[in-house]
């Protein structure tokens, strides 16, 4: 892979090296401890739920996986999959910030989508890997679209069939992109071609293991989200004895 085309996470993991890849950025480092203090001085509304997202944080962006996924596209779509439909929700349980707007859920969820979509064309996408500043305008937008969704579909006041069907939404629109990458005849993420042989992938594997991971594996947060919505709700319906 081109240096030019390497952006924050570095050089292209190997299997020689992947274990010895962590990330040290002091500035990530601190960021990370910041929330942390907040956390630990009781500032969020659920601590257990902020310690959870903070711990998926460290996973995506100080363990190997950061460097795995500067080699395979299938590991970068792992690491938003995480970011979009783990930590985002965790963090919208810990700082639900009640006291910002709450714009209507329906435009929050098609922004959210477009903003997938966006980062998953292979032009933003390859851009995305070529300067740290474009690679963290990805990362904080994946996950400010998928806390202010997230944060909705949590709110005690929205109404359950809204909530779930937000929910089946995202999980349409991400099946849908899923399935166009899988069935793609050819390998659209060209700046993965020097770095997927290292773990015997060829590029269009590497690309339909991806488009698996976001079809099959994605949904999953979304399926447990809405069981847990309609049991709390029909918990709530329950008389008192």
């Amino acid at each position: 892979m081109p240096a030019s085309l390497i952006a924050y996470c570095g050089p292209a993991a190997i299997p020689q090296d992947f274990w010895l890849r962590w990330n040290t950025d002091p500035l990530l480092l601190a960021a990370l401890a910041a929330l942390a203090f907040v956390i630990a001085r009781g500032r969020s509304a659920d601590a257990s739920a902020g310690w959870a997202a903070l711990a998926l944080m460290v996973v995506v962006f100080v363990s190997p996986l950061c460097a795995l996924s500067s080699a395979l596209f299938s590991a970068r779509v792992t690491h938003h999959i995480i970011l979009i439909a783990a930590v985002a929700p965790l963090l919208a349980r810990a700082f639900p910030l009640p006291h910002l707007p709450w714009p209507p859920l329906a435009p929050v969820v098609a922004a959210h989508a477009i903003v997938v979509w966006l980062w998953h064309a292979p032009g933003p996408y390859a851009w995305a890997l070529a300067t740290v500043p474009a690679y963290w305008l990805m990362q904080v937008t994946l996950l400010g679209s998928a806390w202010l969704m997230w944060r909705s579909i949590l709110a005690p006041w929205v109404q359950t069939g809204a909530a779930l069907m937000a929910l089946v939404a995202t999980i349409g629109q991400m099946g849908l992109l899923g399935a166009l990458i899988v069935f793609s005849p050819r390998p659209l993420y060209v700046v993965h071609f020097a770095s997927t042989a290292a773990w015997g992938l060829t590029p269009l594997a590497d690309q339909q293991l991806a488009g698996l991971l976001m079809w099959v594996l994605a949904m999953i947060p979304y399926l447990a989200a809405g069981l847990w919505i309609t049991w709390s709700s029909l918990r709530a319906r329950e008389p008192a004895l």
